[in-house]
């Protein structure tokens, strides 16, 4: 009777051992703030509990940066993110795979390979600012940006400024070839989210 009640008990213990690791994803995070990148331009890959506010706690423990949570009658609210606090027009916002989801970070279940940014944005009558997004194209040394609204629709970047290395160069089209360069590259446009880097 004891031997048999201990094999439950060990059962029992070693289930609930492995369910907070069953419930750990593996996503993609880059955090952009006001003025630079502050975490993961190149989109790392780092485990996080369960949903896009736990993808922002593990930016933060990997690049130590601080942020804040208020608590609103909508739920939990990341109302600062390094030195910039949210206000007015101006605040901190996420997507999850381009899109912003319709509610709050603590809500959205996130799944293997998802990739979460979390940027400053100043809103307008329109909502928040485009996020750019740099793909290298087939030929070797060539880019093309798009830039994606709130609900994750893609547009060509026409007029973004491709960057490596200290130089610059205009994607009049949005699309544009570098040759040969140094370091990473990055997209910038006007009123627009930077982009993710690339190798």
């Amino acid at each position: 009777m004891y031997r048999r009640l201990s094999m439950w008990l060990a059962v029992g213990m070693t289930a609930l051992l492995l369910v907070p690791a069953a419930l750990a994803v593996d996503v993609h995070v880059r955090v952009e703030g006001k003025t630079r990148n502050l975490f993961g331009s190149t989109e790392p890959t780092l485990t996080a509990k369960a949903n896009a506010l736990d993808a922002l706690d593990s930016a933060s423990l990997a690049a130590e940066f601080y942020y804040h949570v208020t608590t609103t009658s909508f739920g939990p609210y990341v109302d600062q993110i390094g030195r910039y606090l949210a206000g007015g027009s101006n605040g901190w916002v996420f997507k999850v795979n381009g899109a912003s989801p319709p509610v709050g970070a603590d809500a959205v279940v996130l799944k293997d390979g998802d990739r979460v940014l979390w940027y400053w944005a100043t809103f307008g009558p329109t909502g928040g600012p485009p996020t750019l997004v740099l793909q290298a194209t087939k030929k070797r040394g060539c880019y093309r940006v798009v830039a994606q609204d709130d609900n994750g629709k893609r547009t060509a970047a026409r007029g973004a400024r491709l960057h490596a290395g200290g130089r610059a160069l205009l994607a009049r089209t949005g699309s544009a070839c570098l040759g040969a360069h140094k370091g990473l590259v990055t997209a910038t446009l006007k009123g627009a989210v930077r982009s993710n880097a690339l190798r």
